[in-house]
């Protein structure tokens, strides 16, 4: 049997996780595992001493290729997560088996990067108001001598290192203990990382390295590391594969130009189990069309913006990438759970907002008001409210994106987006098309004068029924 199997056969179908088009089922072969592999390890090294801890799903590519098969390829040591009895008891076990197991390096995906980022800064605020003052200003002087990685510590920000090291003595350092005081880097991947959870996660000692990839390749296309990293990119491309960025002709543009992503290479997928209307459109003259729009800049990091099947569309036409606004309201509030922004040839964009229960309710306590009064109600939403703003205008964050991108108007919404309602995958990535299937109705009321009103009837129902 042993002799029977070829390189070049099939090892699996992986489907895709549909969040934005119909699950399709990918071929990849033996040959296809071993050259990414091999392609991966031109990105970082992994010494056999090393140990990591799979959070993410098995039948995930990702977690196939850099998690298990690289581990293994090095004689490095691997451990599972503790199965609870539902999915959240499992995902409880994480930070208790990440502490047992004290990992060199984790593969994580943003929902998990923010929650642990939430769960980190929530253990700063019940050590007082003192500790968690001092802790933001720590944050603040890191971010500055950090910069973007790359140029650490360099030019002026080299002043800050002296007040960089005494924080990492007496605060970072506590933070790394809980991780269980080894761990190196992450690698996140699945989708974008916000650019603030990047800078968060390096400043504490533990970078969140992005990488880019998709199922189709492998899946690893590109990723930073340890020796060669700018936070905000998608890192430097794995060797002995091509990459190009084109325009919907197909033609390669030149370096700094936004474009469809494409390449070539032994990564590259056999096609679309009995697809092959979808297997011709995506592979072409040997090339994978990834269907995602990124550019090169000079330094050879990838710039990966966004899926074009995702994009917000507006009425004239022009399209930008909705994650990164996205991941930014979630990762720097503590009050927005999850979020979807919409436009598709519309005047403007709306947007769908999960809040924090819990979060409500504990500001809602501090000041003294019951989550079931009107005043209550009506405060949780002027703290959204309030959110949302801060990118605007003259908010804190109001440089940070395109104003005409920011939503105009917003939902409220009283149930989760989770993977028994379908609307998340089992890598905790939005489905949109089933998420604006199911909220369809309450998209097109946003685009009324009466849906538009942020404290109006809608807002306020979702909050009452959210806050019970």
């Amino acid at each position: 049997m042993r002799k029977a199997i070829q390189p070049g056969d099939p090892a699996n179908i992986c489907y895709t996780s549909g969040t934005t088009a119909a699950p399709k089922g990918i071929v990849l072969s033996h040959n296809n595992y071993v050259a990414n592999v091999l392609q991966s390890y031109t990105l970082m090294d992994i010494p056999p001493t090393y140990t990591t801890l799979a959070i993410l799903p098995w039948d995930h590519a990702f977690a196939h290729t850099a998690c298990i098969y690289c581990m293994m390829g090095k004689g490095a040591s691997l451990a599972s997560v503790q199965l609870g009895k539902s999915g959240l008891e499992t995902l409880k076990n994480i930070p208790i088996n990440i502490r047992e197991n004290r990992p060199y390096l984790l593969m994580s995906v943003p929902a998990l990067a923010t929650n642990f980022r939430k769960n980190i800064e929530k253990g700063i605020r019940e050590k007082g108001p003192l500790i968690n003052s001092l802790f933001h200003h720590a944050l603040k002087i890191a971010y500055k001598y950090n910069r973007n990685g790359f140029d650490k510590g360099k030019g002026s920000s080299l002043i800050y290192k002296p007040m960089v090291k005494l924080y990492d003595k007496i605060l970072f350092s506590k933070i790394r203990e809980g991780f269980g005081g080894r761990l190196e880097f992450f690698i996140g991947g699945g989708a974008l990382l916000d650019i603030e959870l990047q800078h968060f996660f390096y400043a504490v000692g533990m970078p969140m390295f992005q990488g880019y990839g998709l199922t189709e390749a492998s899946p690893i296309i590109s990723s930073n590391s340890l020796a060669k990293h700018k936070l905000g990119s998608s890192g430097v491309l794995v060797k002995n594969m091509e990459l190009k960025i084109c325009d919907e002709n197909g033609k390669a543009l030149a370096v700094g130009e936004k474009g469809e992503i494409a390449i070539k290479g032994e990564n590259v997928m056999l096609g679309y189990w009995e697809n092959p209307e979808a297997s011709a459109e995506s592979l072409r003259d040997g090339w994978l069309y990834t269907g995602d729009l990124g550019y090169m800049d000079k330094d050879g990091f990838l710039y990966v913006l966004g899926r074009f099947k995702s994009l917000l569309i507006a009425d004239d036409g022009e399209k930008y990438s909705p994650e990164g606004i996205e991941e930014a309201f979630i990762a720097q509030s503590e009050y927005i759970d999850q979020c979807m922004l919409y436009n598709n040839q519309s005047p403007y964009t709306i947007s769908l907002i999960v809040p924090n229960k819990e979060a409500l309710k504990r500001h809602l306590t501090h000041k003294h008001l019951a989550p079931d009064s009107l005043e209550g109600i009506r405060e949780a939403l002027h703290v959204l409210d309030k959110e949302l703003q801060q990118y605007k205008g003259h908010g804190h964050y109001h440089k940070i994106f395109p104003q005409r991108w920011l939503p105009s108007a917003t939902g409220i919404l009283s149930e989760a987006f989770t993977e028994e309602n379908h609307m998340m995958n089992s890598t905790l990535k939005m489905v949109r098309g089933k998420i604006t299937e199911r909220h369809l109705k309450r998209i097109l009321s946003l685009y009324t004068s009466e849906g538009k009103d942020f404290y109006g009837a809608e807002n306020t129902e979702a909050m009452q029924i959210l806050l019970k």
